[in-house]
């Protein structure tokens, strides 16, 4: 199954110069994300989504999204109390899959909404994926909502780790929306209430970086690396706080470490751009 989470829709193009690259989730992380926001609703409402012949579509989203959805409506047009918030999240998925986020947005918001009183966690992860797929959709403003949302009902369930991965949600939204102070707070809450969450450190240090807050982002690169050594981004992003910190070598070693890793992927790519901005090739001299 291609990658499920918010910023799938987001693409990557050539490498963009060196310091200058967005606040947004790569390639990689988005795909670890995506597993993980899979896994999590379903831990949140055991059982699978039963569909038309009491089976589950799980299945049939990850070999066939199309079909998935339909075998998630078909169970929708069935299901009562919580079978409705499984079908619900499971055509969500399928439809995310699709890439018809408007879709997935309100199927996510229905499955929320069709949760018991109480059941906190799962309102949280539901809301939290709707939100993402409103910021997969382009539209900023109504996903920090539903992720405000999403992040009172984490609070209100005490689940601490699941408020702080909400809350790097809200920083993308927040900087998509030009709030970049209120996204350092959204990220700063993250840090602590999520302190193993990579992806947390990762953006806290990216966003230091383009601040010009160059020790601050050196520390917090160095927490993502501890917490992910082998992220490809994470060394993408350590390269770049070294140049502009005029440590060229440690760049080049950073830089050169992403290539290694993961050669095929879109950071290798990023990764010898950076590198043939860092050390041009010269030229036959007259």
């Amino acid at each position: 199954m291609s990658p499920l989470f918010l910023v799938l829709l987001a693409q990557v193009g050539a490498a963009p110069a060196v310091g200058t690259s967005p606040l947004e989730t790569p390639p990689e992380v988005r795909e670890r994300r995506a597993r993980q926001q899979q896994q999590a609703p379903s831990a949140a409402m055991p059982g699978t989504v039963p569909g038309p012949n009491r089976g589950g579509c799980i299945a049939e989203v990850e070999a066939d999204p199309k079909r998935g959805a339909e075998v998630a409506r078909d169970a929708l047009a069935e299901a009562i109390g919580d079978e409705r918030a499984r079908a619900g999240l499971c055509l969500g998925m399928a439809l995310l899959d699709l890439e018809r986020f408007d879709e997935a947005q309100k199927a996510f918001l229905d499955a929320r909404n069709a949760t018991t009183t109480g059941q906190y966690g799962s309102r949280a992860r539901l809301g939290a994926m709707a939100g993402n797929a409103a910021l997969a959709a382009g539209k900023p403003d109504s996903a920090l909502a539903m992720l405000d949302a999403a992040q009172g009902d984490a609070v209100a369930g005490g689940d601490k780790a699941l408020a702080g991965t909400i809350a790097v949600s809200r920083a993308r939204a927040l900087v998509a929306l030009g709030r970049t102070e209120d996204a350092g707070k959204a990220l700063e809450q993250a840090r602590m209430s999520a302190p193993g969450d990579a992806e947390a450190w990762l953006l806290s240090a990216t966003l230091a970086r383009r601040e010009n807050r160059l020790d601050e982002a050196q520390r917090q690169i160095e927490q993502a690396a501890r917490l992910a050594p082998e992220d490809p981004q994470i060394g993408l992003e350590a390269g770049v706080i070294a140049v502009l910190s005029g440590h060229d070598d440690a760049a080049r070693k950073s830089w050169r470490s992403v290539v290694a890793t993961a050669p095929q992927s879109p950071a290798a790519e990023t990764a010898r751009g950076y590198l043939a901005q860092l050390d041009p090739v010269q030229g036959p001299q007259p």
